[in-house]
């Protein structure tokens, strides 16, 4: 509950569910395959490269996305069957 409790974090799903619409390119990895630079969620956040890392670890534990390294970057990307699941419990309350 934690991880949706932040607008940010919601909006950084929305972002990451159409990354083209919604991000430019990027030199490595593809925005779909891949997920999204975490230096340009901050950007779009307009928050800091720490505050946005923060966001995207609560993202993480919760299992909503999934990070994975490429050089020194971390790119991101939702968990759709975990998104899908924790859906499905609170439309079951």
């Amino acid at each position: 509950m934690r991880a949706l409790a932040s607008r940010k974090r919601l909006k950084i799903l929305e972002w990451l569910k159409a990354p083209r619409r919604h991000f430019p390119p990027q030199v490595d990895g593809d925005l779909v395959a891949d997920g999204v630079c975490s230096v340009y969620i901050a950007r779009k956040l307009r928050v800091g490269q720490p505050t946005a890392s923060e966001h995207l670890r609560i993202l993480t534990q919760a299992g909503l996305v999934r990070p994975k390294r490429i050089k020194q970057w971390s790119f991101y990307r939702r968990n759709e069957t975990r998104i899908r699941t924790l859906k499905r419990a609170f439309t079951g309350l």
